[in-house]
């Protein structure tokens, strides 16, 4: 089992101490102890990992003995997601961060049924950062995905008329998404749906034909996570 994953804004110094959540969670909730190997990370790319000398309730020291970078990808994968209700946006965005997406860019589609005056926006990407922080750990990312501020419609045809490889899922497409080959630099930007589907004024204002994964029909908040891996199957993961 790899060594447990926490973060850390500073990496300088031979010694490093946890301490905060962050440190109390590694102490007092995993009960990390002198002796045991934990990973720090700014969540920008850098790493220092080593073992722990010395534990309290308030956190621990790490005496660093590796360090590292993880360089930005030559093509990040940036999902645009419709904002689901309830539980589905905590799984699309946990998935979305697990499966290890760059980017997550909530959009308030038209038939998302959010409605955006600024104390709910502020909330929802409080929610949203809150759970790729946890997913990044979780999954040992050194990298942290990103949320991006709630995007509007035009501001997602404009990522998708910048991007690399533009991808907008549609369940009555006839493109598969298989058919796509995965650039080797620049942005995948991947539209991810309400639930009630992308309406037709959304379509033509992305001006990209659109693709599908299969011939079932995906939840919102688990078709990004499919088409991510099956892109990152091709490219990233080799």
């Amino acid at each position: 089992m790899g060594v447990a994953v926490f973060h850390l804004e500073d990496l300088s110094g031979a010694e490093l101490t946890l301490e905060g959540a962050e440190g109390r969670h590694a102490a007092v909730v995993r009960r990390i102890g002198p002796g045991e190997r934990i990973r720090l990370t700014d969540g920008r790319g850098a790493w220092a990992e080593g073992p722990v000398v010395a534990a309290s309730k308030t956190g621990v020291t790490v005496a660093v003995d590796e360090r590292g970078t993880v360089d930005v990808p030559a093509a990040r994968v940036v999902v645009v997601q419709a904002v689901p209700k309830g539980e589905r946006a905590e799984l699309a965005v946990e998935m979305l961060t697990e499966v290890g997406v760059d980017v997550i860019v909530p959009w308030n589609a038209e038939r998302s049924q959010f409605r955006a005056n600024p104390e709910r926006v502020e909330k929802m990407l409080a929610k949203w950062r809150a759970w790729t922080f946890e997913a990044s750990k979780q999954s040992r990312r050194t990298r942290f995905a990103e949320v991006a501020p709630l995007a509007t419609t035009a501001d997602v045809a404009a990522l998708l008329a910048g991007a690399a490889l533009p991808v907008v899922l549609h369940e009555e497409a006839t493109i598969p998404l298989a058919s796509l080959e995965p650039p080797a630099s620049g942005d995948i930007v991947i539209v991810i749906g309400p639930e009630g589907g992308i309406a037709p004024a959304e379509l033509k204002a992305f001006d990209v034909e659109p693709v599908r994964l299969g011939d079932t029909v995906l939840r919102t908040s688990t078709a990004g996570v499919a088409a991510a891996a099956a892109l990152l199957a091709r490219s990233r993961w080799l």
